[in-house]
Formats: structure tokens, sequence, C-alpha cells
């Protein structure tokens, strides 16, 4: 028979050098590997969807869908990467130091490529609306593929920089064994915090409050011309419309994204320095993964071609010969 001491030891053979489980009672416990599997799992098969629609169908291969895809492959990593968090909800990490590491470095990147292309999405959306006779020429699919490619490779590369010790010597800052803990120094964690959060948001911020202004002064000069010039205005409204329909969709994708993301770096900003424990924050990372999981709902909510694609794919219709070519739209 195990003690009561030993039972709380993440590896009971080391006693003194290893750490401590997180006590919860067993149904609590039970409760959290249920949910965070449950949302796991729902994340990975919704982006999959996703992916697969956008790729799959030629009408949704627009420079606006590849940058979704790009949020959708950032989320459906998110989705696989909640499984090692799960493991850590116990308070204790048995894959290893390596694994720590490469978990936690995968998790910056997605994080990184996600903010980046939240950027790009509000980019987008400011040329459509605010230069709608240019946006052909400015937002073509070549270029939004250079910009996604970018920003995935420069997230890959400003972490390997921040986390080139941790790299080099796994499980370095750990006290004790069964720990999954990572540092990065004062400096770079501030250029983290600005370059993948207080710099992004303000790019995101000052683009769609611009949009809206722009939106609602075209709103009002619709309105105010709509009796005098119905058949020409009807005919120049149609894609205005569709427009700023995808611009309050992809609004309402953003606020969801930065009220979920805004927590975690709220605690990053109220401690005395950057080392994170995955064990002892767990909650603002859920919190943040589980916008992953939301924003194909939001897809689902707003877009009929979402909806339509789902139901082709679930149903196995795209096996059939050209249904790569059905309309959706």
């Amino acid at each position: 028979m195990k003690s009561l001491e030993e039972d709380e030891l993440c590896f009971p053979h080391l006693l003194n050098s290893s750490c401590r489980k997180t006590m919860r009672p067993h149904f609590v416990s039970m409760l959290t590997y249920i949910l965070l599997s449950s949302i796991s799992l729902l994340t990975v098969t919704l982006n999959l969807l996703v992916i697969i629609s956008i790729s799959y169908f030629k009408q949704l291969h627009t420079p606006t869908n590849l940058l979704l895809i790009s949020l959708a492959v950032s989320d459906f990593f998110v989705g696989f990467i909640m499984f090692f968090q799960i493991v850590l909800t116990g308070g204790c990490w048995f894959l290893g130091d390596l694994m720590c590491v490469l978990y936690q470095y995968l998790a910056y990147i997605i994080t990184s490529a996600s903010v980046g292309t939240m950027v790009l999405i509000s980019v987008d959306r400011y040329v459509a609306i605010c230069e709608p006779l240019h946006y052909a020429n400015k937002v073509t699919q070549k270029r939004v593929k250079v910009c996604v490619c970018l920003c995935w490779t420069c997230s890959a590369f400003l972490h390997s920089l921040l986390l080139k010790d941790n790299l080099e010597k796994p499980g370095r800052n750990n006290s004790c064994f069964g720990e999954c803990v990572i540092e990065i120094n004062y400096i770079g964690g501030l250029t983290d915090l600005f370059l993948t959060f207080i710099c992004p948001v303000t790019v995101i911020i000052v683009l769609y409050v611009r949009v809206f202004v722009v939106a609602v002064t075209q709103a009002r000069a619709m309105r105010s011309h709509a009796a005098e010039l119905p058949l020409r205005l009807s005919m120049t409204i149609t894609p205005k419309k569709s427009e700023m329909k995808a611009a309050k969709t992809l609004g309402v994708v953003i606020v969801v994204f930065l009220l979920c993301l805004s927590p975690f770096y709220c605690v990053s900003l109220s401690g005395q320095d950057t080392l994170l424990n995955a064990s002892s924050a767990t909650i603002v990372i859920c919190v943040f993964y589980f916008n992953s999981c939301l924003n194909p709902l939001i897809y689902a909510f707003f877009y009929p071609w979402f909806r339509k694609s789902m139901k082709l794919i679930v149903t196995l219709e795209i096996l059939q010969p050209g249904s790569c070519e059905r309309n959706l739209l």
C-alpha cells in the first residue's frame, strides 16, 4: 500500500525530487478531463471542416478565405495541443522535458500566427470597405499567400530566438520532476508582449474603427440617395452589402479573439517576471484555446456557404464527380 504522501507525488519512486499533484475531488477532475477533451475534439473536427471546405470548393478560393484557412490551421493545431494541457490539469507532466519545451514552443508559434492572421484579416476588410475600387488589384491570392507564409515563418523565427535557451537545455527551469516550466528573460518577454499583443491589437482596433466609420458614412449616403437613384443604387449596393456582411462577421471573430486572448496577457502583465508555469496558468490558457472552437461556430452562424459545405462533407456528397464546382454562395 502506498502512503498518502506517495499518492500526492507525480513520481512516487523519486520521493523528495518529485513534484506534488494538484489534489482535487474525483468528480471535479473527471468533469475537467471530459470537458477539455470534448472541446479539443470539437475544435479539431470543426476546423478540419473549415479547411476542407475552403480548399475543396473552387467557389470559395478567395483572398479573404485564404486568411480564414490560415486561422483554421492554427485553430486546428490548438485542438491538438489542448491534449497536452489536459495532461497538466493534474499538476504533473509525464511526457519529459523535451516534449514540454516543444509543446510550449508550438503554443507560442500558434498564438503569434493567429494574432498575425487577425491583423491580415483586418487589413483585408479595411481595403475592401475603405478602398473598394483598388481591392482587386491590391489584395490578390498570390499576395495573401505570401503574407500568410511570412506570418508563420516570422512567428517561428521570433520564438526560436526567444526560447533558444529552453530549446537547447530542456527542463533547465524545472524545480522538481513532473514540472513543465519555461522562462523568457525580461527583454524577451517585453518583445513578445509588444509584437504579439500590444502592436497587433492596436493595429486591429485602429483599422476596424476606420472600417466602422466608413461603413456608417456609406450607409447614411445610400439612405439619402435611395429615392433618387433606385435602379442605379441597387446595382452598386449589392457587392458593398456582401463586403459589409463579411466585415461584420470577421469583426465578431476578432472581438471574440481579443476577449479570449486578453486574460492571458493580463496575467503576463500583472506578473513581476515572464516565468510561465503551465500548470498554474491552466485557466487563462484554456480560455484562449476555447476561442479556436468558437471561430467555426461563428462561421456556421453567419456564413450560409459554410453550412452548405459542411452538409456536403458530412453526407460524403463531395465524393461525387464535379462536386467541387457546386454553387455555395
